[in-house]
């Protein structure tokens, strides 16, 4: 979940038959007993090492170890896994005891290679406190369940029922059992690693699907948490993925409107929501063939832009600042049947979404925890959006015969304990609407949710938030936050040319 990476950072996977096919292969069958506990485990032994953000990136001296956990954790006996832990330890030569320890949103994104595309955010927290990173099960280089494709399998014909038919292949592909790839193995894991590296307690910040992993290890263990940051609210009652298509449609039909409301971009672009609404009638009703290099190979390629691909360039684009200023300019184009800008933007975000998410693991947990609690949804709202009921089809088709895995009970519960919770939300956002946030807090004693104006899905990296996150972990409260900050964020403004925006 990559762009953002939230890429983030993003709970869910994005629309469209072609990432469809690479992102979402799930089904379900019968839920497991959760045990009450496992045994100790000892100190990882750590090296020098270095962690990167991706391929070609610098890299960041870090401290590495593995740390093997039981497949199974009610069985100390079962088959091992290792967990891919990191330490990129603090500036201060007497750092403060309890570390600071961030958790990758998708479900599927790695940790390590999420913080090293983020750390400038941290950098407040850091002075004081280790940066402590475990990829979960499943992700990273922690027992990756990874799920690969043969070129053939972009058909863009496909349909719900091949993606169901393409999850079964994923399934039997697998090193390990799916069941024990969940968000209630996940913070067991992470309380194991605390537990052996003798912290007294953590500080977490989660984004996205990691919010949600923040928020059931705070439930879980309430005295091991110190603060918790969470950013891109996913709250626990509200299974993910009906609000999907409308949030998004929400978030478009904002930045069309905050373009005709801005001079610059009106003029440059006038008409643009009537112009983008027909664009994407015609695509629907025929898709366009462009060709185009790739745009992270160079290599010429033939590409089919329908309304499916169309959507998930908009979805991800919608994410942050930076992109949503070129949507109002690519969007003008495209309706000028230059389609290349766009279409580019989609073949970046697919590949950098298929490579960056583990899809068994994201299966794992979105058919445990998601697909399961679904109830009856407006499907006529959902075709009024342009994603469409797909993404719903699709979800719910892969999830048809996919094991369900270990859920705690009461995990649907909002957090209800007395432990210090920042709640982060874009007011643009895309996926997880700040109201995300306030039904995540309704049974929060101890929150204050912070919403950030015109930011999409992750707000952490912008303006003073590394200020004012490293503030309320530095003093552990939620009192006397500084964030007058906030009203002078500076937003990206839209681009009338490809040069930039208008002087």
């Amino acid at each position: 979940m990559a762009i953002s990476t939230m890429e983030d950072t993003c709970p869910g996977p994005p629309p469209g038959k072609f990432i469809l096919k690479k992102m979402i292969l799930v089904v379900a069958a019968f839920q497991l007993w959760w045990p009450a506990a496992s045994a100790a485990s000892e100190a990882p032994e750590f090296e020098d090492c270095r962690i990167y953000s991706g391929p070609g990136a610098p890299g960041i001296k870090a401290r590495c170890a593995k740390f093997p956990r039981p497949l199974d954790p009610g069985d100390p006996n079962s088959e091992s896994i290792d967990l891919n832990v990191a330490i990129v330890p603090a500036l201060s030569l007497e750092p403060a005891p309890d570390p600071f320890v961030p958790i990758a949103g998708g479900p599927g994104g790695a940790s390590v290679e999420s913080y090293a595309g983020m750390l400038h955010a941290f950098a407040e927290i850091r002075r004081n406190r280790d940066i402590v990173l475990m990829d979960q099960r499943g992700t990273g280089e922690s027992a990756p369940m990874r799920c690969e494709f043969d070129d053939v399998l972009q058909d863009q014909d496909a349909d719900a029922d091949d993606m169901a038919v393409l999850a079964m292949d994923c399934l039997e592909k697998l090193p390990h059992d799916p069941r024990y790839f969940t968000t209630s193995v996940g913070v067991r894991d992470l309380e194991a690693l605390r537990v052996a590296m003798d912290y007294p307690a953590l500080n977490l910040y989660g984004a996205s699907y990691g919010s949600r992993v923040a928020q059931h290890y705070a439930k879980q263990y309430p005295e091991s948490a110190r603060t918790v940051i969470i950013d891109g609210v996913v709250p626990p009652q509200l299974p993910l993925g009906p609000d999907i298509p409308t949030e998004a449609e929400n978030a478009l039909r904002n930045i069309l409107g905050r373009c005709e409301e801005d001079a610059s971009c009106n003029t440059a672009f006038p008409d643009l929501e009537a112009g983008y609404d027909a664009m994407l009638a015609a695509l629907t009703e025929t898709p366009a063939v462009v060709s185009l290099p790739h745009p992270i190979t160079g290599n010429v390629t033939e590409v089919e832009l329908g309304n499916a691909e169309l959507a998930v360039a908009l979805r991800l684009m919608s994410y942050t600042p930076a992109t949503i200023a070129l949507m109002p300019l690519m969007l003008s184009e495209a309706m000028d049947g230059n389609y290349i800008p766009i279409t580019s933007m989609f073949l970046l975000i697919a590949t950098e979404m298929s490579e960056s998410l583990a899809m068994g693991m994201h299966n794992a947990v979105v058919c445990t925890e998601d697909t399961p609690y679904y109830q009856e949804y407006d499907r006529t709202a959902l075709e009024a959006t342009y994603i469409g009921p797909i993404f719903m089809d699709v979800l719910i088709a892969m999830c048809r015969d996919w094991p369900v895995g270990i859920i705690d009970e009461g995990f649907h519960d909002p957090l209800n304990v007395d432990v210090p919770v920042l709640l982060l939300s874009g007011g643009a956002d895309p996926v997880t609407p700040p109201y995300f946030a306030d039904l995540a807090a309704v049974d929060m004693p101890n929150a204050r949710h912070l919403t950030a104006k015109d930011i999409g899905h992750g707000v952490v990296m912008h303006g003073c938030m590394p200020r004012i996150v490293g503030q309320f972990v530095e003093n552990g409260s939620l009192d006397e936050l500084e964030t007058d900050c906030m009203e002078r964020t500076f937003i990206t403004p839209f681009f009338t040319n490809f040069a930039g925006p208008t002087p």
